[in-house]
């Protein structure tokens, strides 16, 4: 069994998209893969998933979630952080505990969720942590500034922390997808203080932002760190990863695909 095969991986949000994409494509890979959810008894099975219940907002779903895979397999070698939330919307337009709740859960649910898992890694001077940014991590669209906010957060904590951690054996990789075809899109919440002032540039926004998904036909990875191109080697360098698939199933192709690198 190889190293990467052998490894235990918990990964939030994996009740559908990026999440569960990637759940099954890791336990395929032979990954002992436990999904965070937060309702495992609604939640469609996963071959060769371990569903927990989790929810990204509360300490203590976190806790028992954390101490119940270990329980179950004894260690994390892998926490994927993927749980997140939409929100579509001009700034002005978003009401402050919009914003509140979105940077609760893409945000402060990735700081615990990391937090959770970061002592025993120490202790066993070993671990990866994968965070799903976006597309909109570096690169703002017009009416989802806050989402894209949100995002900026997640990239910034998530460089810092690598420099941090590397010297315990402990990398973090940032993932940043565009615009795939999930359920994150079709259920994103809409700012509550819509204004008319705004409708003749999100329509255009919209639909620009359609055409750019649909004719999105081509998958590939760029890894970019300081401005040095790389080939993958995590252990040595820092690694970011952009992806641009028509899907969920190829955005966890690219997820797993660079977990498959980095435990080479």
């Amino acid at each position: 069994m190889t190293r990467a095969a052998s490894r235990v991986v918990l990964i939030t949000g994996a009740s559908s998209g990026i999440g569960r994409a990637t759940a099954e494509l890791l336990a395929a890979r032979g990954c002992q893969v436990f999904g965070g959810v937060r309702a495992p008894a609604a939640t469609r099975p996963l071959a060769g998933v371990e569903l927990v219940p989790l929810d990204v907002r509360d300490e203590v779903s976190i806790k028992a979630c954390v101490e119940k895979v270990r329980n179950r397999a004894g260690r994390i070698d892998v926490l994927i952080n993927n749980a997140g939330v939409n929100l579509v919307g001009a700034v002005e337009e978003t009401s402050i505990s919009q914003a509140q709740a979105l940077f609760d859960t893409n945000v402060i649910g990735v700081l615990r969720m990391m937090q959770a898992v970061l002592p025993a890694m120490r202790h066993e001077g070993a671990g990866q942590i994968i965070n799903i940014s976006s597309i909109l991590g570096f690169l703002p669209a017009p009416f989802m500034g806050v989402y894209a906010g949100t995002k900026h957060a997640v990239e910034g904590l998530s460089e810092s922390l690598d420099h941090e951690v590397r010297a315990f054996g402990i990398r973090v990789v940032l993932i940043e997808p565009p615009y795939i075809r999930t359920n994150l899109d079709a259920s994103a919440a809409q700012a509550e203080g819509r204004i008319e002032a705004y409708a003749p540039q999100r329509h255009r926004t919209a639909a620009l932002i359609t055409a750019i998904a649909l004719s999105a036909g081509v998958l590939f990875g760029v890894g970019v760190y300081s401005s040095v191109t790389l080939v993958g080697d995590w252990r040595k360098n820092g690694l970011k990863m952009v992806a641009i698939g028509l899907g969920a199933a190829a955005a966890g192709f690219l997820i797993g695909r660079l977990f498959h690198t980095a435990g080479a």
